[in-house]
């Protein structure tokens, strides 16, 4: 025994000894972005002014400078998309490969965009926690909490916009409410050498935020099989909660585990393209084109498709190299996804800047709509029963139109019919007698019927489903994303019905398919509250039968 602890001694002794042989000191910028082309609008040359101090020079701003950069952020990023995240949704549309679901998910997209740019409804319902990453220049000069400004700016926007207000806020470890702004925001900023100011904004909903994963693997997994077998494993895992198609980001490597997940995020909103290709003995960041090239593949051929089938899971691929400590190799991933919101900004002595996102979508949209195989409509107006064996004589992957009421609910509302359940008293009538759409909407804008209103993640009321359905509510359900068996299990059991929604054209869906809304339940919960809606020619498709069938269940094998 004593002999293995000497070796054991030995082996640290020499692992810590001076390696004679190592390299001269060499710093290097571990992210070194090569160029930036991005094309930014000026707003304004108010707020900033450059001082001589001994032989700096020092660009001071004013803080309603970063005020008014955060507002016009918050707001743009909202409403409009990037140029190159459209045409890329054109491709879909014209690739003869694509399935009729990749375009028909395309072309609702596009038309969603063109309707979100014209500045009432936002492009999705979920507005997203506000984040902010800045690189601020040592010679730059505010004289305040850069963070206190950059907040009143985003606060302005969720207050003015048609924006919903998704931030709780904890009162103890089990109690939480809601901010009523959206605020705390995230910020996060760092120091660079120069004197101009330089901001990364997002604003990032909790379905895409949801598909952010971190596995702590080690070496074992830094060979081509291995990393293949992993990659194909989680984007199995991935499925479509998260409104594909993505901008999906790997990141292999990464000094911690937060390193990791903090470059996850920049690449999926392509903050990182300019990278270098190859890496260097100093431990530069790099993208390597060869694996994201194979990662597209992979992606394509799982066929989960955009939403229901097809190849365009993924619009494209970021895989990143990072170094790593010898005993670590934590491998992120994570997605932006159809509401891709993402906006550069800048501030320098010539002024205060901003991304040009674009302005005219509809310039994306093809002349004539793709060709679909015509939907099969639903009366929801029927009851329960008859709507039940209306759905039951479709296969699953059918195409529907829904006409009539849906009831509103999400998981706050859950966990309040469960308490009613449990208490000992029955379910509300209004849970057994209409279908549930998993939802919560932004603001109403004056003169219309609903503020942007497209689906949540279904996944988070699956513990709820079995015993909902054994009291018979919830036996049609409306939502995004693929479920667990268990929902599977008890729409077999119980005879009930998953409806998939096109994750993503919430605005196009406010203004075209719903026609009232009206709070009939906990009021007090604000967009968590329970609503009625009716709807015209709602668009949803069959993914999980009375049968036992389930869509993505098919693909997976």
């Amino acid at each position: 025994m004593a002999g293995v602890i000497f070796l054991m001694f030995l082996e640290d002794v020499l692992f810590l000894q001076p390696n004679k042989n190592s390299m001269e000191f060499r710093y290097q910028d571990p992210y070194p972005i090569q160029k930036d082309d991005t094309v930014y609008k000026k707003l304004t040359s108010d707020y900033v002014k450059v001082e001589q101090l001994g032989n700096r020079e020092i660009l001071t701003i004013d803080p309603k400078g970063l005020e008014l950069l955060a507002e016009e952020a918050m707001a743009d990023v909202s409403f409009m998309l990037r140029s190159s995240h459209l045409a890329s949704l054109r491709r879909i549309i014209d690739d003869p490969e694509a399935t009729d679901n990749d375009r028909f998910v395309a072309y609702n997209l596009l038309q969603n965009a063109a309707v979100a740019a014209e500045g009432a409804l936002p492009s999705c319902q979920d507005t997203g926690t506000a984040i902010v990453m800045g690189k601020k220049g040592e010679n730059v000069y505010t004289g305040v909490d850069d963070g206190e400004y950059l907040s009143r700016g985003i606060y302005n926007t969720y207050q003015k916009r048609n924006l919903r207000y998704s931030q709780v806020v904890p009162l103890t470890m089990f109690d939480e409410k809601n901010s009523g702004s959206n605020l705390p925001a995230q910020i996060d900023i760092y120091a660079k050498k120069g004197n101009s100011y330089e901001f990364l904004f997002l604003t990032k909903g909790g379905g895409s935020a949801n598909k952010t994963f971190l596995y702590q693997k080690t070496k074992s997994l830094l060979n081509e099989k291995s990393l293949e077998e992993f990659i194909k494993e989680k984007i199995s895992d991935l499925g479509t909660a998260a409104c594909p198609p993505y901008h999906l980001a790997l990141v292999i490597g990464g000094t911690s585990a937060e390193a990791n997940l903090a470059a996850v995020k920049k690449a999926s909103a392509k903050y990182y393209d300019h990278l270098p290709t190859e890496g260097n003995e100093a431990g530069q960041a790099f993208r390597d084109l060869e694996w994201e090239a194979r990662v597209q593949k992979i992606c394509q051929e799982s066929s989960i498709g955009a939403q229901f089938g097809g190849k365009y899971l993924t619009h494209d691929v970021r895989v990143i190299r990072l170094p790593r400590h010898a005993a670590s190799c934590p491998v992120g991933m994570g997605v932006s996804c159809s509401a891709d919101r993402n906006i550069k900004g800048k501030i320098t002595a010539e002024g205060i800047f901003l991304e040009q996102l674009e302005q005219d979508p509809k310039r994306f949209l093809p002349e004539t709509p793709p060709h679909l195989e015509e939907a099969v409509e639903i009366n929801l107006n029927k009851p329960m029963p008859e709507i039940l064996a209306e759905l039951s004589k479709y296969p699953i992957k059918t195409r529907l139109k829904l006409n009539g009421t849906l009831i509103v609910a999400r998981d706050i509302a859950h966990a309040k019919i469960k308490e009613i359940i449990d208490s000992g008293q029955p379910m509300p009538e209004y849970f057994k007698n209409h279908p549930i759409y998993y939802a919560g909407p932004a603001k109403t804008p004056e003169g219309m019927a609903s503020g942007s209103f497209g689906p949540t993640t279904a996944g988070r009321m699956d513990v709820y489903v079995d015993e909902f359905q054994s009291h018979g509510g919830s036996m049609i359900m409306l939502a995004k994303g693929n479920r667990s068996k268990d929902v599977t299990n008890a729409c077999g059991k119980y005879g009930g019905f998953y409806l998939g929604s096109i994750g993503g054209p919430a605005a196009i869906l406010a203004k075209d398919n719903i026609l009232s809304v009206e709070v009939v339940d906990f009021p007090e919960l604000g967009m968590e509250a329970v609503r009625k809606i009716e709807v015209k020619d709602f668009p949803a498709f069959i993914i999980t039968d009375d049968k036992g069938n389930d869509f993505f269940a098919n693909l997976a094998h």
